[in-house]
């Protein structure tokens, strides 16, 4: 149950309270919707402890730790969120750090309580075919009959058939080999072995992993890599030093640039835009586990350094099973 409206201004006529905001306008120079959620967390906390009809001065050094917990399951049994526990948690521990600093209490009964942990919710993921699509969604073919239609000129027909194909490349190394996106933007040719299909990765703490890469994704690169040459002429871009990808400046492609491009090819493939990149990198190692890979083996292709980070794709397999046997079971 929240504050009374109209409560607000009366909580500032407490000593303890208004002193803490001065403090907080003059020293911390708080904004004005900074200083408004600590006065409601403020108020809401002297509503549940001592009632609606209470007014200043309340009797903040009577609260003691129990006090505290009991206002956190009052917030629980209102069915508040983790994060809205965790933020009036932190709000009441300025609050009585400052009380206690001041002399107006003896101790601060929040310092020692913890906030709820947030439940992790499952990675996103996409099925073998919304993957499938959003793979083929780039298409050269079509940009160069688009082009021929509008008369563009030779040079821009060039770059927009190597875009295209760049962009195939980048999503089907992506969901090939489960990379981070910044990983992909980092790497360079010299790493890549096309005819063995593996890539040398260096990831999270500079360390280094080989990543396998599927037949699809090395032909994708290849083709990329094969039409990079023929707009190296026209852009300035110094041949000893080639990026990757190439982005329109000529620079290497960030992954900010990775990130646009592939909502855009979402739209087109009729899939949720605010589908992340890491969602194939969720979806590379939901599929491995989903057609049996050992949970080690995608540990090691992931990158991660604990065993409990991979688990949780675990999880998303055991979430997908139970879908499909509620979905498919006559008594589910």
């Amino acid at each position: 149950m929240p504050a009374p409206k109209g409560s607000i201004k009366i909580l500032e006529e407490d000593k303890g309270v208004g002193h803490f905001l001065r403090y907080l306008k003059g020293e911390r120079n708080a904004s004005a919707h900074t200083i408004a959620n600590y006065l409601f967390d403020i108020r809401q906390f002297a509503f549940l402890t001592w009632g609606g009809g209470a007014r200043p001065p309340y009797s903040w050094p009577a609260i003691d730790k129990f006090a505290a917990r009991k206002f956190v399951v009052q917030l629980q049994k209102m069915s508040a969120g983790a994060a809205t526990i965790g933020r009036k948690i932190s709000s009441l521990r300025s609050f009585f750090k400052f009380l206690s600093r001041e002399g107006y209490v003896k101790q601060n009964p929040f310092a020692g309580l913890l906030s709820p942990k947030r439940r992790k919710g499952l990675p996103r993921v996409l099925t073998i075919g919304e993957v499938g699509r959003l793979l083929d969604a780039p298409g050269g073919d079509d940009v160069s009959r688009q082009e021929e239609k509008k008369g563009g000129d030779r040079r821009r027909r060039a770059w927009l058939e190597y875009a295209v194909l760049r962009d195939k490349a980048v999503l089907e190394v992506l969901y090939s080999t489960g990379m981070r996106l910044a990983e992909l933007a980092g790497l360079e040719e010299k790493n890549i072995d096309l005819l063995a299909g593996v890539i040398k990765v260096r990831g999270k703490g500079n360390k280094e992993r080989f990543c396998p890469m599927g037949r699809p994704a090395a032909a994708a690169l290849s083709a990329a890599l094969r039409k990079r040459g023929d707009i190296v002429s026209f852009l300035r871009v110094k041949k000893g030093a080639l990026p990757l990808f190439i982005g329109h400046s000529g620079g290497k492609l960030t992954p900010r640039s990775m990130e646009r491009m592939m909502k855009r090819y979402l739209i087109q493939a009729g899939l949720n835009p605010d589908i992340s990149p890491h969602a194939l990198r969720h979806s590379f190692a939901t599929h491995l586990l989903d057609a049996g890979a050992d949970l080690r083996s995608v540990q090691e292709l992931l990158g991660h350094s604990s065993l409990s980070t991979t688990q949780i794709y675990t999880h998303v397999s055991v979430e997908r099973l139970k879908k499909v046997y509620g979905e498919a079971h006559p008594r589910a």
